[in-house]
């Protein structure tokens, strides 16, 4: 399991940021939005199969966008008008614009949703590691560029992203807040951690930060930026300060 420690007596690191969206860049859980907005009823049935293991996250996001009565165009005025970023956000992009540090999205949601807060919020130079949609005239397709070999039914892997940044050289600090997020978690070297993603640590031991917001990441990557590979301020916790814990769809991306 990777630490804070994991670098300690190595070449000093070039930090590197990458975040979940939903609930976790994003404030609100963006594709619940457009689901209880323009989804057929049955998407919450869809959902309990998704839950009890009979669907892949991919097979469950498939079917229920499958039957959504909006177009491309519909969907993204309405993201632009009801999600917002969280706190601070723009306060680690301009950090990491302006040391040449990487940052990134890394979600299991649909990219159209995703490129329309962040053009709203005027940062659609973000990188993004989500799955890609078409829209046609028989409906939605989806493309999973980022999976496992042998693992293609499962669609994107955060941890295969993750591991593509450390084979670069980079020092990983991860952000993200549901059981999609649980395979990078370990990988990384500094982990924030809210709602089922928290809880899933603390059963695993896992250590991370609880997360709020982006001020705690952006402090503790000045540090990792300026003073090296290890944060001096601040603890390794199981979710004890600030953290608030929750299960349920909102936290599978």
């Amino acid at each position: 399991m990777k630490n804070i420690d994991s670098s300690s007596g190595s070449a000093r690191l070039v930090p590197a940021v990458l975040v979940d969206f939903d609930d976790t860049a994003a404030e609100q859980n963006v594709a619940n939005l457009l689901l209880e907005r323009f989804g057929d009823p049955s998407w919450q049935s869809v959902r309990e199969r998704f839950r009890s293991g009979e669907l892949t996250l991919n097979e469950y996001q498939e079917i229920t966008f499958r039957n959504i009565l909006a177009d491309r165009a519909m969907m993204q005025d309405y993201v632009k008008e009801h999600a917002n970023l969280r706190p601070y956000f723009h306060d680690l992009w301009r950090y990491c614009e302006a040391n040449q540090l990487p940052m990134a999205i890394v979600s299991q949601g649909l990219d159209f949703y995703i490129q329309a807060l962040l053009e709203t919020e005027g940062l659609p130079q973000i990188p993004v590691y989500s799955v890609n949609t078409k829209f046609t005239p028989q409906g939605i397709t989806y493309q999973y560029y980022h999976t496992f070999p042998g693992h293609e039914r499962e669609g994107n892997s955060k941890g295969l992203v993750v591991d593509v940044y450390k084979k670069r050289g980079h020092y990983i600090i991860y952000a993200g807040d549901g059981i999609s997020d649980l395979e990078a978690a370990p990988k990384a070297d500094l982990l924030f951690a809210h709602r089922t993603l928290a809880e899933e640590c603390r059963r695993k031991e896992i250590p991370f930060r609880p997360f709020k917001d982006f001020q705690a990441v952006l402090l503790a990557l000045r540090e990792v930026h300026l003073n090296g590979n290890q944060p001096t301020s601040g603890e390794e916790a199981q979710g004890k300060d600030g953290d608030s814990a929750g299960g349920g769809e909102e936290a599978l991306r």
